[in-house]
Formats: structure tokens, sequence, C-alpha cells
């Protein structure tokens, strides 16, 4: 009985062996397939560096790098609220310690891995003009830096570091004295690049402030007055009050509340779910709509006139990834029914200006760079053309602008250059390591190698015939007039 029961299950085991080989054999299929038809024709970083090269983005400029930590003006490229009802900020990591008796015991704590935020109440003065913020009823001091790239010590090397330290009785006396609660921050860092000045600063300053309904006193450092001039109106949403340069400032301060550093959550992006009264970056581009009078909430094939003339917006460039061919990309987006516009978006740009050409368009296109950042104007439904220089960028395109595209209500589309639309041809021999591995010339030289082979010296010229299919393909998608 024995041996014909093991009989009887032989066949069975077989046949389950030939179903997991055949299994095994299908991925390797699938994955063989996938290797060869993929968008890019390269391997995918490693995790390793994947996360290497996600702490060191930044939207480069044609500067030296003094001047692109936020010297001068970029080329190119988070109460009194519990008193007055706001909805206090919701965090992950550990909650502000209020000690008894009115006093404020500050808390400093990782919002994020590119985001410290420090809180008291209590007895607080600025000593701006030193650094130092005075706190009664603490025993030690916190040190911290108010800008959200901690990730990066290349940008947090521009930035003026405070101290907290306990209010004694050597504490200055106050001399001015406020009624409102005043939040601390930095424009230094990458600040003066459009791309920094949304994601490290601007957008986590939404976050961090909109919840006090304007009665809030803001304190910056590293102030530039261009650079606060150029965000006046903007600024104007969230706070009341006129913003202090709180570096050369010789009063002392006196608030009853202090918040120092914004909350950061994602590259040009804010998760609702963890956000003061949920807010999320479509509340920051109506923010932006208001502090600039932009009237356009909706992008359509019958362009802001109604017309049946789509406006189409092609963002110039005059330095490394400009468009080789811009003329004549222009000449077919009119012959296709284009309005079409070029703009150079530069130091000497009016941002109100410029705002309202954003969003008088229905489609923007350009090669990846800070101007790419000006999307923040699109109307809802707009079609934003992200295009991707050669070299393996698709990971940074990704994280910079085609996640943020989404949850500003815009529709994102790639257009990824072929080695044939690319200056870098004429620059390398066919067999070089640049033009056949980039992703090992990532992995080998980092940041600085990537930067300079793919972004530093490499141009577009435009393939017409695949131009005009992205653009009928991005005219497709715009909703009806």
């Amino acid at each position: 009985m024995k041996p014909s029961m093991r009989s009887r299950q032989e066949p069975r085991r077989v046949s389950n062996g030939v179903i997991i080989a055949a299994m095994l054999l299908s991925l390797c299929v699938l994955s063989i397939v996938k290797a060869r038809y993929c968008s890019t024709p390269f391997a995918k970083p490693d995790d390793q560096l994947q996360e290497q090269m996600n702490s060191s983005i930044r939207m480069e400029t044609d500067e030296p790098a003094s001047k692109a930590a936020g010297e001068q003006e970029e080329e190119e490229e988070e109460s009194p609220a519990a008193a007055a009802g706001a909805v206090p900020e919701v965090s992950t990591t550990t909650p502000t310690v209020v000690a008894r008796g009115g006093k404020g015991r500050p808390t400093c704590f990782m919002t994020s891995k590119r985001s410290e935020r420090c809180e008291a109440r209590g007895d607080i003065r600025v000593e701006g003009n030193a650094s130092t913020i005075y706190i009664g009823g603490i025993d030690k001091e916190w040190k911290t830096k108010p800008y959200a790239r901690y990730h990066d010590p290349v940008a947090m090397a521009y930035v003026r570091e405070f101290t907290l330290k306990p209010a004694d009785e050597f504490a200055p006396a106050c001399t001015k004295n406020h009624s409102v609660p005043a939040f601390v921050f930095s424009n230094g860092g990458f600040s003066g690049n459009l791309y920094h000045d949304y994601t490290d600063v601007l957008v986590p300053l939404f976050l961090s402030t909109r919840q006090f309904k304007g009665e809030v006193q803001f304190l910056l450092s590293g102030l530039k007055p261009w650079w606060v001039n150029k965000f006046t109106l903007f600024f104007r949403q969230l706070t009341k009050y006129d913003i202090l340069d709180i570096d050369n400032d010789r009063d002392v301060h006196c608030f009853p509340r202090i918040v120092v550093g914004a909350t950061f959550h994602k590259d040009m992006g804010v998760d609702p779910a963890r956000s003061p009264g949920h807010v999320s970056v479509v509340d920051f581009k109506r923010a932006l709509r208001r502090a600039f009078g932009l009237e356009r909430a909706a992008a359509s094939r019958g362009g802001a006139t109604g017309n049946g003339k789509p406006r189409l917006l092609i963002i110039s460039r005059k330095n490394s990834r400009r468009f080789l061919n811009e003329r004549e990309m222009a000449q077919a987006a009119a012959a296709m029914g284009f309005d079409v516009r070029i703009a150079e978006p530069d130091q000497h740009t009016d941002m109100s200006t410029f705002a309202r050409l954003v969003n008088s368009a229905d489609v923007m296109i350009g090669v990846h760079g800070a101007g790419l950042t000006n999307m923040v104007f699109l109307p809802r439904g707009a079609v934003l053309i992200q295009v991707v220089p050669f070299g393996g960028l698709e990971w940074l395109t990704t994280v910079t602008f085609k996640n943020p595209a989404k949850d500003m209500e815009v529709t994102y589309m790639d257009y990824n250059i072929q080695l044939e639309e690319s200056s870098l041809l004429d620059q390398y021999p066919r067999n070089h390591q640049v033009l056949t591995d980039p992703y090992a010339v990532h992995k080998q030289g980092g940041w600085d190698a990537l930067k300079t082979a793919y972004l530093d010296k490499q141009n577009i010229r435009m393939d017409m015939d695949r131009f005009k299919k992205t653009l009928q393909e991005a005219l497709d998608r715009l909703p009806p007039a």
C-alpha cells in the first residue's frame, strides 16, 4: 500500500517542479524585455547611489559656487494660534513642551531630515544682531539654523546659527514689545535660485505660518532687500507686519511665543495629512494667485481668450541646456495653432509680470532647470513638458518637477532627449563612457560629475518630428474649451 501511494504522488511533485521552473523562466524573460525596452537604455542607480544623489540635489546655476549659494539673484535656475482658534501644527516627532506657570521650555526637533523646528512660549527676548534668543524658564542652550536644508552642508554653511539661551539676570532688557508670535527663518543657503526659493523657503514658510492668519512677526536672517522685494506680495498673504532684518537689528524684541525654523515635507510640496488645517500645495498656489493678482484658474484648448489658440510658453535659457533651434520650435508650434511666447526669467524679471505670463499659458515647455519652477503659476489643467537632458537624469527630474506637478493640478509630460538631440555628441566620441554609461559617471564622481558632464556642458537640438508629436499629445491632454 505504501509504495503504491508514493508512486501516485511522484507525478504531482514533478508537475509542481515544472510549474515553478516555468514561472522562473517567465520572470527571466520579462526582465530581459524590460531591460531591452525601458525608457532609458542605462541601468538604474543602486539604492546607495540613489540616496546619495537625492541628498545632493541642487538646482545649479552657471555662477560660481559662492554666488549660487545665495549671494545674488538666480540666473536660472510651516498663537496666538491657539487663542485665534488655529489648528495646531501636526508633527510626527516630539511635541513642544510647555512648562507650567506660563513659562516656555524650548523644544528643538527634526521635523524631517531637512528641517529643524524650535518653539518656546513665555519670556522671550530676541537680540538679533547677536543671533541670540533668551528664553525664561530653561536651563540649557540650544543651537539651530532656520533653513530647511539640513541634509546639505554646502547650503547650511551659508546660514547663520542662532543660540537659544536661558533668560537669567544677565539677559538684556526689552526695548520693543510685541503681542504676536515671532517666526524666524533665513534666506541664506541657496536662496536666490528660484527652485530653492520655493523648495527650501517659501513652501515650508507657507506650511508653517498660514495657521497664524497673518498675526505673526517674521524675523528674517540673511535678508537681501531685492529678494524680499521680489516676494513681498506673497509675504503679505502670511503676515500683516513688515519683515524685520533680524541680523542687523540692535533692539531687543520681546514676544509671547517664538518659532525658529520652518517645516519641510517634500520637494515643492506639502503633505496635507501632516499640515496644519490639512492645507495642500493647491492652497499654496491659491495664495500665490491672490498675491500676484492671477485671474486665470483653468487652462483649455481654447486658450486664455477662448479663440481656439492655446498658448505655448517656451522657457528659454542663454547658457547651458539651451534650445539650439528655439526659433524653429516656435515656428512649428505656431503652424500647429499655438499662440507662442518665448521668455527667459532672469535677475531683472519682475515677478508679477512673469507670473501673469505663465498664468496665461496652457502648455509650458523647458529644459530641466530652475525656470520650470514657474509652474506654480500655471492654471489648473495646464500641461508642463519637462525636457530631460541626456545622461540618466530621470530620477532627478522626477523628484524636482514630475512628482510636484500632480499635486499642483498640472498635467506632466516628459520629453527625454535622445543622444542625437544632444550637443554631447559633438564633444565626445560615441564609445566614451559619458555617452555609453551615464550611471557609471554618476557613481564615480557623484553630483559634481553629473553636473559637469550633463548639466553644464549640454545643449539641446530638438528633433522636430518628435517635438510636434509631443505638442499634439499636450494639446490632446488640455481640457476642452
